[in-house]
């Protein structure tokens, strides 16, 4: 399993901050799991958040951005892409992200990255922080969205 090595997060005190969750519609047992195990971290630092849902990964940046570009803080954006027989796979999971890492430098903003590239189904419910999921990569992006905004405040004074 990934999260094999993942350091001990600390609690985050992120009151001020605002956050927009953007999550794709596909695979909605896995996505819904991990945009609760982001709201519960978001809830927890004291952050705002919103969550805001689009059709599927591919829409992610450009809805990221437009959160970002209205003044949002910081964005974690979730979606699940599963392999299929098709090169799709890869064309979706290219765009969604090249276009997040795109929108972060742009923005000089976080994107908070919890797009599921995966092989089946069970690889996602493994990682979605459901009730005997081994990861919950929801709470994870979202952690990593908020240390990256203190830091990008404390960096900017």
């Amino acid at each position: 399993m990934s999260g094999h090595g993942a350091p001990e997060a600390a609690p985050i005190d992120a009151a001020g901050l605002s956050v927009v969750i953007v999550a794709g519609t596909w695979h909605d047992t896995i996505t819904d799991g991990m945009i609760a195990g982001a709201q519960r971290v978001l809830d927890a630092s004291g952050a705002t958040s919103r969550l805001v849902r689009v059709a599927g990964s591919f829409e992610l940046p450009v809805v990221a951005k437009a959160a970002l570009d209205a003044g949002a803080d910081a964005v974690v954006a979730l979606g699940v892409i599963i392999r299929g027989g098709t090169p799709h796979f890869d064309f979706v999971s290219s765009a969604a992200t090249d276009g997040l890492t795109r929108v972060a430098l742009d923005t000089g903003k976080p994107v908070g990255f919890g797009v599921l590239t995966l092989d089946d189904e069970q690889q996602g419910l493994d990682r979605a922080g459901l009730p005997g999921s081994k990861e919950d990569k929801g709470a994870e992006a979202a952690d990593a969205a908020l240390r990256t905004a203190l830091t990008l405040r404390e960096l900017r004074g």
